[in-house]
């Protein structure tokens, strides 16, 4: 099998506007040997090219960019013989509508498919009615550059998984489709079968009994308020989330009157880490909410729990209100690469907004 690279001059694209059209289609040519005899088209293509999903292929071939000779192959299934040569043309991807920002980032890890990420509280992720500029995936299209080998047959990075905007910690990003594609499944899995792992660290208020568990349930969207999602008993997807209770903070000097509005015990709040077994929008948020626990300064899920920060010192109910975002951080992100198959795993510690709080309530 041959498989010789050479530029060609531009010939008309079916999925990209004439005037987006600023770079020139790169041509292939595959030979068939014996040892491929009877494979499917888009198998034997997309096994052939690097980064390039069987999907991605079956959508060229029926857009017309394969032929034989001179004659167009639009069947993906179609059956190859050996000798046959193929022309691939493979189209510049086009250009992603969100515009490329200069905007900085904290980079864990990056190579050729694929990029870690800590993203600071407040960076929203994905560009949408009202966050057209300024998001994540504007960075990256300014930080990745020519690197994007396109995803989806577009220039734009890989979103496999999102944090809310006012969460901080680490993210990874595909960077072309064999990355996105390997990335994706195992975001699928959830860590059940494969090699996920995605730990939380979060303040919450008072002391969870018991101090380790597993929360189940149906999550979904409120009936009350279609802002925000709640724990049903019917409908909704069904959510998973394991906690540990690392370390609680007391108030000693509290009466027993107040203590009793803490919940359990006489702690005021626990640091603790939460490991997903599914992935629901705001599930750590809402289980803890549920329970009983909700995370500070939650300004969604919190708001029926203020009355816990009126028994703190007047210095650390200021540093509550000056957090304005939940207390909750992506601490620990691990995956198998999507291309070599290597275990990876990184930490972020707290972020200093986190930090300050927690060795503020740490004198208590």
């Amino acid at each position: 099998m041959t498989n010789d690279i050479q530029n060609a001059s531009p010939t008309p694209l079916h999925d990209v506007p004439a005037e987006e059209q600023t770079e020139a289609s790169t041509h292939v040519q595959l030979e068939v040997v014996a040892e491929h005899e009877g494979e499917r088209l888009d198998r034997f293509i997309s096994s052939s090219l690097e980064h390039y999903t069987r999907s991605r292929v079956k959508e060229l071939i029926k857009k017309g960019h394969i032929k034989r000779g001179e004659k167009i192959i639009l069947e993906p299934n179609c059956r190859i013989k050996p000798g046959d040569i193929y022309d691939v043309e493979l189209p510049p991807a086009a250009a992603a509508v969100p515009l490329a920002e200069d905007i900085p980032l904290d980079i864990a890890y990056e190579d050729e498919h694929l990029i870690v990420i800590d993203k600071p509280a407040g960076l929203v992720v994905h560009p949408a009615t009202g966050h057209w500029r300024g998001t994540l995936v504007n960075a990256l299209l300014y930080h990745c550059g020519d690197s994007l080998s396109g995803v989806g047959g577009v220039k734009r990075p890989g979103i496999v998984h999102r944090l809310d905007r006012y969460t901080s910690g680490l993210m990874v990003v595909a960077k072309n489709d064999t990355a996105h594609l390997g990335l994706s499944e195992q975001f699928a899995d959830h860590g059940r079968q494969g090699p996920l792992t995605r730990t939380y660290t979060a303040l919450v208020w008072g002391e969870i009994t018991p101090k380790n568990g597993t929360i189940k349930s149906q999550i979904g969207r409120s009936p009350k308020n279609p802002l925000k999602m709640d724990v049903l008993k019917e409908g909704g997807k069904f959510a998973i989330t394991h906690y540990e209770t690392i370390e609680t903070y007391g108030v000693q000097e509290i009466s027993n009157r107040s203590a009793m509005k803490l919940g359990q015990n006489n702690a005021a709040v626990s640091k603790i880490t939460c490991r997903l077994e599914t992935g629901r929008t705001h599930q750590i948020r809402v289980h803890m909410t549920h329970i009983g626990h909700p995370l500070l300064s939650d300004p969604l899920y919190g708001t029926g729990f203020k009355t816990k920060a009126d028994i703190l010192p007047q210095k650390l109910q200021h540093a509550v209100e000056k957090l304005k975002r939940q207390a909750l951080h992506a601490s620990v992100l691990g995956f198998s690469h999507p291309v070599t198959g290597e275990y990876l795993e990184f930490s972020s510690n707290l972020p200093k907004d986190m930090e300050k709080l927690e060795n503020l309530f740490q004198t208590l």
